[in-house]
């Protein structure tokens, strides 16, 4: 910029310089001299202004040029930014990702425990149909037991686990006598002995 102006400077102190010299041939008597020096001034003159006006073209040029670099690096400075707001960014970044590392670790741990609760409802359903497959043989059996009462009018006690024993009952259901055997009797003594009671 400072050559700019010195160039400048330059042009401006030739062009004075040349005026003046238009000037002083003017004054002087020598007519043939001084019209030669005259037209050599004026070309001069006409050669010195093209030439200021080529600097001056190429001069804005240049601005223009650096004009249109400032706005590239301002618009370039714009875009990136600065190492603090980088580091910031960064430190956000690595508390998001272990943000996500906690949440994935409380998502493995709710999984587990969903898997523990489904095994034990499966459990629990295996045990339901159980249950209710153990009350339907219970009722099945009852409604045996009932039958063999009915038709025998003998009715077991199945709690005595040291001996057979049980009780003979009538029609409506009352017992009218027990009845005891060793878990050592033949079954075929035990049928006898309980025919001749009942």
């Amino acid at each position: 910029m400072a050559a700019d102006t010195g160039e400048r400077l330059a042009v401006d102190e030739v062009l004075s310089f040349a005026q003046d010299l238009v000037g002083v041939l003017r004054a002087s008597n020598d007519r043939d001299a001084n019209a030669q020096t005259g037209a050599g001034a004026r070309m001069l003159l006409s050669a010195c202004r093209s030439d200021s006006d080529d600097l001056e073209l190429q001069m804005r040029e240049h601005q223009e040029k650096i004009h249109s670099c400032k706005e590239k690096i301002d618009k370039a400075k714009a875009e990136t930014i600065t190492d603090d707001e980088l580091n910031a960014l960064q430190m956000k970044m690595e508390e998001k990702l272990q943000e996500e590392k906690q949440l994935r670790q409380e998502l493995r741990v709710l999984r587990d425990e969903l898997d523990n609760l489904d095994r034990q409802r499966t459990s629990i359903e295996e045990r339901k149909d159980a249950v209710k497959k153990k009350k339907k043989d219970m009722q099945k059996a009852e409604r045996t037991l009932s039958m063999c009462v009915s038709v025998t009018n003998i009715m077991p006690n199945f709690e005595d686990q040291e001996k057979i024993s049980g009780y003979i009952v009538d029609k409506t259901g009352k017992k009218i006598q027990k009845f005891e055997f060793e878990k050592t009797t033949p079954p075929v003594e035990i049928c006898d002995k309980l025919w001749k009671k009942i």
